[in-house]
C-alpha cells in the first residue's frame, strides 16, 4: 500500500538526500564519539574531584587525558554541527537577500569555509605526521599524542564532505530557485521558523519520521 502523504523529489534533490544520508550516519557517529568523551571526561573528573580530597589520590595523568579529550570533543561533531544549522551564522546582510540572489550569497559563504577546511586539513595532517613519526607523548604518564592528532583531521575532511555536498545543494537552488531547499541552512524570520517546528513536532507525532523539508526549514534559521 502507498502512503499517499508520501514526497517525490526531483532527481537533483534525490542525489542529495542519498549522499546526505550515508554522510548523515558517519556524522553521527563522530558525534557521539564526541559527546561519549565529554561523558566520560566529565566522570573522569568527578573520580579526580574525589579522589584528591577524601582520599589523596588524584588520577594519574588527569591533565594529559584532558588535554588529548579536547581534540576529540572539540573537532568530532563540527561535521554534524554544520548538518544542522548549528553553527554562528551573521545574517544581518544574508538577511536581506531573496531568492537566487540568497543561494548565490550561501554558495559562495560555504566555498570560502570549504577553502579553509581545505588548508586546516593539510596542516592538522602534518601535525599529526610529525607526532607519529617523532613519537610525540604527554608530559606527565607518556599518552602518545598521535591519536588525538589524528582525530583534527579525519573530523576536518568529514566536514570537508559536508561542505562539498552543500555546495551542490545550493547550486541546484541557484538553478532553479523553486526548488526544495531540503535540509540546507538557509535564513527565515522568525514566525516561519516557529511554524515549521510545530508542523514538524505534528508529522513527525502522527507518521514516526521526519519530512526532510520540514526539518530543514525548522534548522535553517539557526545562527
Amino acid at each position: 500500500m502507498s502512503n499517499s502523504n508520501s514526497v517525490t523529489y526531483p532527481k537533483s534533490d534525490m542525489t542529495y538526500l542519498r549522499f546526505n544520508g550515508a554522510l548523515g550516519k558517519i556524522e553521527n557517529l563522530f558525534n557521539l564519539i564526541a559527546a561519549t568523551s565529554i561523558l566520560v571526561l566529565m566522570l573522569l573528573a568527578v573520580v579526580q574531584v574525589v579522589g584528591r580530597n577524601l582520599f589523596n589520590q588524584p588520577v594519574p595523568g588527569f591533565i594529559d587525558i584532558t588535554e588529548q579529550a579536547m581534540a576529540v570533543f572539540a573537532f568530532m561533531g563540527i561535521a554534524y554541527c554544520q548538518r544542522v544549522g548549528g553553527h554562528i551564522r551573521m545574517e544581518l546582510i544574508l538577511g536581506t537577500f531573496k531568492g537566487r540572489t540568497q543561494w548565490i550569497a550561501e554558495f559562495l559563504g560555504v566555498l570560502a569555509i570549504l577553502s579553509v577546511v581545505s588548508v586546516l586539513i593539510y596542516g592538522a595532517y602534518l601535525h599529526f605526521d610529525r607526532a607519529w613519526t617523532f613519537g610525540d607523548s604527554t608530559m606527565d604518564i607518556a599518552i602518545p599524542t598521535w591519536p588525538s592528532k589524528l582525530a583534527v583531521p579525519l573530523a576536518l575532511s568529514l566536514l570537508w564532505l559536508r561542505l562539498l555536498l552543500q555546495l551542490f545543494g545550493y547550486s541546484r537552488l541557484i538553478i532553479n530557485p523553486d526548488a526544495s531547499v531540503l535540509d540546507l541552512p538557509h535564513v527565515v524570520d522568525a514566525a516561519a521558523h516557529a511554524k515549521a517546528e510545530i508542523e514538524e513536532t505534528f508529522h513527525s507525532a502522527e507518521n514516526g519520521e521526519e519530512d526532510p523539508e520540514m526539518a530543514a526549514t525548522a534548522r535553517g534559521g539557526a545562527s
